[in-house]
């Protein structure tokens, strides 16, 4: 699957994407039950389009600025009317093999509204 291929809601999604940027990790409790974790922004994407992926707890420390990664069954929601990836307890991120040249970052549906 291609990155600009992604809308909103979406479920088992399998891409391979390069890390272009990340955040700085930021503390949030959660309401549930009160828990503490850590969570950053990455922005991530192929040659077609770039995307927000939201990074929990130790998923920060495996992203790292210019490497290729393949994420599996992942999901897509809105925040804020924003669309982000996210990998969820049941997906995985890996390093990937293969190589992403270039990112287009013209085309970043998290600054696109739905």
């Amino acid at each position: 699957m291609k990155v600009e291929s992604l809308r909103p809601f979406q479920k088992k999604i399998n891409v391979a994407v390069k890390a272009v940027s990340i955040t700085e990790p930021r503390g949030v409790t959660l309401r549930l039950d009160g828990s503490q974790h850590r969570v950053a922004e990455a922005l991530v994407g192929d040659e077609t389009a770039c995307v927000l992926l939201t990074l929990w707890d130790d998923d920060i420390d495996k992203v790292l600025v210019g490497e290729t990664y393949e994420i599996e069954n992942a999901f897509t929601t809105l925040f804020k009317n924003s669309m982000r990836l996210n990998i969820g307890r049941y997906g995985m991120l890996k390093k990937s093999s293969q190589s992403i040249e270039t990112v287009n970052t013209s085309n970043n549906l998290s600054e696109k509204e739905f």
